[in-house]
C-alpha cells in the first residue's frame, strides 16, 4: 500500500507546480503590438436634400369662375405684370357694358341739370324767377352730381372686376407648382399657382432629432448629384423648432450665397457637415476587449513586458479601427492579435513578421 500513497503524492506535487507557476517563468507570447496615435478628428455627416426657391408665394385670382386658359408651365420665368392665367370674362364684360351706358345717361342728365340750374338761377337775379324755382333746380343738380359720381365708380368697379380676371405675376418670379387647368371652377383666393421669387436658392435637409444635439453647424458643403466633384458652400439659415411627427425629423434650410450655373429648382443636392471632435486616441478594431467594466484594452510595459488590462472610453467606431477619448495616451503600446490569450502580468513579445 506504501508504493501507491507515494505515486499519488508525486502527482500532486507535480500538478502543484504547474499551477503556482510564475508568469516569469512561461515563454513570452507572441502578439502584435501597436503604438496608440492621438489625431484631431473631424465628424462628417451627409444628407441628400432638394433645392428650394428662398421665397416663393401663391398666386391666386381675388374672384372665382372657371378656368378658360392657363399661359404658363411648370418652370417657366415670367416677368413683372405677366399674363398667367385667365377666367371665364363674359359677365364682367358685359357688366362693364352695363356701367358705361350707365354713365353716359349720368352724364347728359347731369348736363341737363346744370342747365337748368344755370336758367333758374339767371331768371332770379333778373327778377323773372323765384327762389324755390332755383332751389328746386339746385337740388336736381345735386342729386345729378350724385348719380354721376355713383356711375363712375361703378364702372371703376366693373373695369377692375373685368382686370381681376387675368392673373398677373406681382413680380420677376419662376412657376414652380400648377395647381390649375383649363375649364377648372376655383374659388376666389384659392392658390391656382405657385411661384419662387428670383431673389436666391436654398437648400432643405431633414435632419435627425440626435443629430442636433450638439447643435447645428453653421457651414454645410453642397455638390449636385450630377457632379459630386463641384462644391459649393451653404450657411444655415433656419432651424424648425418643430419635429415632424410622421417622420421624426427636423427641417433644416441652408442659403446658397453662390449657386453654381445650371442649378434650379427641385434639384437633388447633397450636403456634408464636419464637426470637430478634438484629440481622439486611433486604434485598430482588433486591439478591443472587454472587462466586466466595460470596453478596455491590453496594454504592455515597454521595460517588462508585462500586459495590464485597462478601461477606455470610446467615441465611435469606424471601419476597422475604433476612437477612444479617455484610458489610452499617447505612444501607450497596446495588443492587438492574440490579446484573447493574455491575462495580467503575462510577459509578451512582438511578433515577427508573418508570425
Amino acid at each position: 500500500m506504501a508504493k501507491p500513497c507515494i505515486s499519488l503524492l508525486l502527482l500532486l506535487a507535480a500538478t502543484s507546480g504547474a499551477v503556482l507557476a510564475p508568469a516569469e517563468a512561461q515563454e513570452p507570447l507572441a502578439v502584435n503590438i501597436v503604438e496608440a496615435e492621438t489625431t484631431s478628428q473631424q465628424r462628417r455627416t451627409s444628407l441628400t436634400g432638394e433645392i428650394q426657391a428662398s421665397q416663393s408665394l401663391m398666386a391666386a385670382f381675388p374672384i372665382g369662375g372657371r378656368v378658360t386658359e392657363v399661359m404658363v408651365e411648370l418652370g417657366a420665368k415670367v416677368e413683372q405684370g405677366e399674363a398667367l392665367a385667365q377666367l371665364d370674362s363674359i359677365q364682367q364684360e358685359l357688366a362693364v357694358r352695363a356701367a358705361e351706358a350707365g354713365l353716359v345717361t349720368a352724364r347728359a342728365d347731369h348736363v341737363q341739370a346744370k342747365e337748368e340750374f344755370d336758367r333758374a338761377d339767371a331768371l332770379l337775379s333778373s327778377g323773372a324767377g323765384t327762389r324755390a324755382t332755383r332751389d328746386a333746380a339746385e337740388d336736381q343738380l345735386r342729386a345729378a352730381e350724385g348719380a354721376l359720381a355713383q356711375a363712375e365708380a361703378e364702372l371703376d368697379r366693373a373695369r377692375k372686376a373685368l382686370l381681376d380676371t387675368v392673373l398677373r405675376a406681382p413680380s420677376s418670379s419662376t412657376v414652380i407648382q400648377r395647381m390649375i387647368e383649363p375649364g377648372q371652377i376655383i374659388g376666389a383666393a384659392q392658390p391656382a399657382l405657385e411661384l419662387a421669387l428670383n431673389n436666391g436658392l436654398e437648400a432643405i435637409f431633414e435632419f435627425s432629432e440626435a443629430m442636433l444635439i450638439e447643435g447645428a453647424p453653421s457651414v454645410i458643403e453642397l455638390s449636385q448629384l450630377s457632379s459630386p466633384q463641384d462644391s459649393f458652400e451653404g450657411v444655415v439659415s433656419e432651424i424648425s423648432p418643430l419635429v415632424d411627427a410622421r417622420t421624426g425629423t427636423v427641417a433644416v434650410k441652408v442659403a446658397i450665397p453662390n449657386p453654381p450655373d445650371g442649378i434650379t429648382y427641385g434639384d437633388p443636392v447633397r450636403g456634408t457637415a464636419s464637426r470637430s471632435q478634438g484629440e481622439l486616441v486611433s486604434l485598430p478594431f482588433a486591439a478591443m476587449t472587454a472587462s466586466v467594466d466595460g470596453p478596455a484594452v491590453w496594454k504592455v510595459d515597454p521595460q517588462t513586458m508585462k500586459v495590464s488590462l485597462h478601461n477606455v472610453e470610446v467615441e465611435r467606431y469606424a471601419t476597422g479601427e475604433v476612437f477612444l477619448t479617455e484610458g489610452v495616451e499617447q505612444g501607450e503600446w497596446i495588443v492587438t492579435r492574440g490579446a484573447q490569450l493574455l491575462y495580467p502580468g503575462r510577459i509578451v513579445r512582438r511578433a515577427e513578421t508573418g508570425q
